[in-house]
């Protein structure tokens, strides 16, 4: 039995914290999922632990449960809640940054994939804030309390992001992502032929409510937060296209839940299913060409490519633009050659 204490890796992208890990004893007779919390628990009442399960946040060998299911020997219980199961101490680590551009009040790096941003969630070293930390002293605090973050952006996603210096920075930046003033685009390969040119995806992005580790898109405001995405077709490969999209918002995981939901799931994206060949032939050669681009790009494949802002002090508009990553380039490289020696009609 462990608890937040010990927590090794949870790895949960959607902001979902570890708070208790417990592992059912060889000679566990089955037994309420409730119950068996409230035995082992400091502190806890019946009711919070259902509300726990109601509200999706008590998972059993990774999967959430209702407060009724029975424990059984060797299953993993978890909770896992929205917020951190304690103050974070922030240690700083000589960790390199790819920083873009510097001056007094911001700075712009660009995130190399597999670097967690902050810490949180089992990751509670090796993130972006604990090498900001170290390269930087008295960085402001933004309202959940991170120093320099302005925004965030997922642990394999690589990409472009700005971190203020200054409590004045902070605010003013902060402001631009709120007022949508701000330019973010990224960079996408996604699974199957998108017919439109361009588009909008718009609706309410909240939790999934069977997979609380995915983010799902709702039509209305009482599951989630309203999310604006725009999206252009930059090139088409068949089973896969290249596109950019344009955040008039800045939701979790906004992009990779907002193209799933138009039927475009991210390209090895393996929270959202996308590490599945989803288009394609039966094919035996197909089917080691997919795999060899996913070892070429093992991770989703989202780039976040171009961000801009108006400058706190200067009050000049400052627009950044960054190459895409070698491991995206060598994937997209793959479906360009395939896709001009092969065609869909000729193998379906």
């Amino acid at each position: 039995m462990q608890n937040n204490s010990n927590i090794e890796d949870a790895d949960l992208d959607g902001e979902l914290f570890e708070h208790y890990r417990f592992e059912a004893a060889k000679g566990q007779a089955p037994l309420r999922v409730d119950k068996f919390l409230m035995n082992l628990v400091e502190n806890a009442t019946r009711n919070k632990i259902q509300q726990a399960a109601t509200n999706g946040n008590i998972f059993v060998n990774d999967v959430p449960v209702k407060s009724n299911y029975k424990v059984k020997a060797f299953d993993v219980v978890r909770v896992l809640m929205e917020q951190p199961p304690f103050e974070n101490i922030i240690i700083p680590e000589n960790i390199p940054l790819d920083i873009v551009y510097e001056d007094d009040q911001l700075l712009v790096i660009n995130k190399p994939a597999g670097l967690v941003v902050h810490p949180g969630h089992g990751n509670y070293t090796g993130t972006l804030v604990n090498a900001l930390a170290y390269h930087f002293e008295n960085l402001p605090l933004n309202s959940s309390e991170r120093p320099g973050l302005v925004h965030r952006i997922d642990k394999d996603t690589t990409g472009l992001l700005v971190v203020a210096k200054t409590d004045m920075a902070m605010a003013y930046l902060t402001k631009q992502f709120a007022d949508k003033t701000s330019e973010r685009e990224y960079v996408a390969l996604v699974w199957g032929n998108i017919e439109e040119e361009e588009g909008t995806i718009e609706g309410y992005i909240g939790r999934h409510m069977k997979d609380r580790m995915q983010m799902a898109v709702y039509d209305s405001e009482d599951f989630g937060k309203h999310a604006v995405t725009h999206y252009k077709v930059i090139e088409r490969f068949g089973y896969v296209t290249l596109v950019s999209c344009i955040l008039e918002t800045g939701r979790t995981h906004q992009i990779r839940a907002h193209m799933k939901s138009i039927g475009h799931t991210l390209f090895n994206d393996e929270r959202y299913g996308g590490h599945l060949i989803l288009k394609g032939t039966t094919f035996t050669k197909y089917k080691q060409f997919i795999d060899n681009c996913f070892k070429t790009l093992p991770r989703q494949a989202l780039h976040a490519k171009t961000l801009g802002f108006e400058h706190p002090t200067t009050k000049e508009f400052m627009r950044f633009d960054t190459e895409l990553p070698q491991d995206m380039k060598e994937c997209i490289e793959k479906w360009r050659t395939y896709s001009k020696s092969h065609t869909m009609e000729e193998e379906e």
